[in-house]
């Protein structure tokens, strides 16, 4: 069975009936009111063919919404429209996070708020990246792409990385820099560079005598931090206690999430360049960086389940759906799951409620949420919209979490994760081998 999809851009355009592409995807009028006050009611746009063949009129208007030509225009997504930079004046330079080796909604609002300084300007938004293998550049609106991985190491290196960008800085000279204002990845390097371009731009303006012209290029240097949103040629950022500060555009913006809209009506060329001057520039630069006295020893392991359930990049989440709990824990230790739950789960008992996701509990961004027999409640649904892949495994193919799911298994929720289980070669000792949760009460300990 197929479940219907909905675009949320779609839906935007059918409802603004002064967009151009609106009669593209407005649903068929099927009831309206005629000059002398009737209800006419048109039967072929009722009308649907039943399993036995047979045509059937819902004056409801429930088969117009599901019917195969309003389907099709629901699900089809509007063409982006092409932008190629050949010759760009400048650049707006951003720096993505790309955690997990892949684009961000963080980093989509970045490219976002760099495209509203480069739109109507000539400029190219450019990706440096120093993870290769990254894609989706084309639709956040990336022109250029400039990837670093193969120079500098994918460990914790600023300085090896602070090197790189200042070479990227004297082959580009780019109009603005964007980092995500975020520690200790582009909160920590944004502020770096910027601390590099003052000093530059100090030593620069004292040779050369500029007095007040000095004065001026210097805090055009400073970093704006905590960017929000950009306004009239202008940067709004937060200072705490509902504070804000309004200044001009500097040269280095650190940006807060959702700091501007994605880009969602075009898409880009992303081309790679190749810095061909800064082959030998950026592993002499790196070589010859100081110290910086900080010794990457790798990630360390930590429990999922001491992992706040915001911040938990991975969840495995249980609904009245689980009959098997033993086995659902099981599971989560197996994978490396965050354990979540739904209300009725957390009502029954069955998991402590600082782990109920959704609008009643917790708001949770994970790039991979599992939902284990939960139906998909409005309350759930709302805590996990911005999850970036959702996967339902439920034994009921038309629940709204289905319809949500970026993947969905029409299965029983015990059987597919006590295979899981299996498949990954740890399958669970029913003779009492796993005592890693021996009472109830120790699970809420945990958790």
């Amino acid at each position: 069975m197929s479940a219907t999809r909905i675009d949320p851009h779609a839906e935007r355009i059918r409802r603004n009936r002064l967009h151009p592409r609106h009669h593209e995807l407005a649903r068929p009028v099927w009831r309206w009111v005629s000059c002398e006050g009737v209800v006419r009611i048109d039967p072929h746009a009722l009308g649907a063919i039943g399993p036995n063949g047979v045509k059937r009129i819902d004056r409801s208007g429930a088969e117009v919404e599901a019917s195969p030509a309003a389907a099709a225009s629901t699900s089809a997504e509007p063409g982006r429209r092409q932008v190629v930079i050949d010759q760009p004046v400048g650049h707006v330079v951003v720096v993505p996070e790309l955690p997990e080796g892949r684009l961000s909604d963080h980093d989509r609002d970045l490219f976002g708020l760099a495209r509203q300084l480069a739109d109507g300007c000539d400029l190219a938004v450019t990706a440096v990246v120093f993870r290769g293998g990254a894609a989706g550049f084309e639709d956040a609106g990336v022109d250029r792409v400039v990837d670093l991985s193969a120079k500098v190491g994918d460990g914790y290196d600023p300085v090896s990385r602070l090197a790189a960008l200042v070479d990227v800085e004297a082959v580009l000279s780019p109009q603005h820099w964007i980092f995500a204002d975020s520690l200790p990845d582009g909160g920590d390097l944004g502020r770096r560079l910027a601390a590099r371009l003052l000093l530059q731009s100090a030593g620069q303006s004292a040779s050369q005598g500029a007095g007040q012209g000095a004065n001026s290029s210097v805090g055009d240097a400073r970093p704006a931090t905590r960017v929000w949103q950009l306004s009239d040629g202008q940067t709004l950022s937060r200072a705490g206690d509902r504070q804000e500060i309004l200044r001009d555009v500097p040269r280095v913006l650190l940006a807060l999430p959702e700091c501007a809209e994605p880009v969602s009506e075009t898409c880009h060329e992303a081309r790679v360049i190749e810095l061909a001057t800064m082959a030998g520039e950026i592993s002499s630069a790196a070589n010859e960086a100081p110290a910086s006295g900080v010794i990457d020893r790798g990630r360390v392991t930590v429990d999922p389940q001491e992992i706040p359930l915001a911040q938990a990049p991975f969840i495995l989440s249980a609904g009245r759906g689980i009959r098997d709990w033993e086995g659902y824990h099981h599971a989560a230790r197996v994978l490396g799951a965050s354990e979540g739950a739904s209300r009725v789960a957390v009502d029954d008992g069955n998991m402590p409620r600082a782990r109920q996701v959704g609008a009643t509990g917790t708001f949770v961004s994970a790039s991979c949420y599992i939902a284990v027999g939960i139906s998909g409640a409005v309350q759930h649904l709302q805590g996990i919209a911005k999850c970036q892949r959702v996967i339902a495994i439920n034994n009921d193919p038309s629940c709204d979490m289905v319809k949500r799911a970026d993947l969905a298994l029409i299965a029983d929720g015990d059987a597919v994760l006590a295979a899981v289980c299996q498949r990954l070669g740890q399958p669970r000792d029913r003779a009492g081998s796993d005592v890693s949760w021996p009472s109830e009460e120790s699970r809420h300990a945990a958790a």
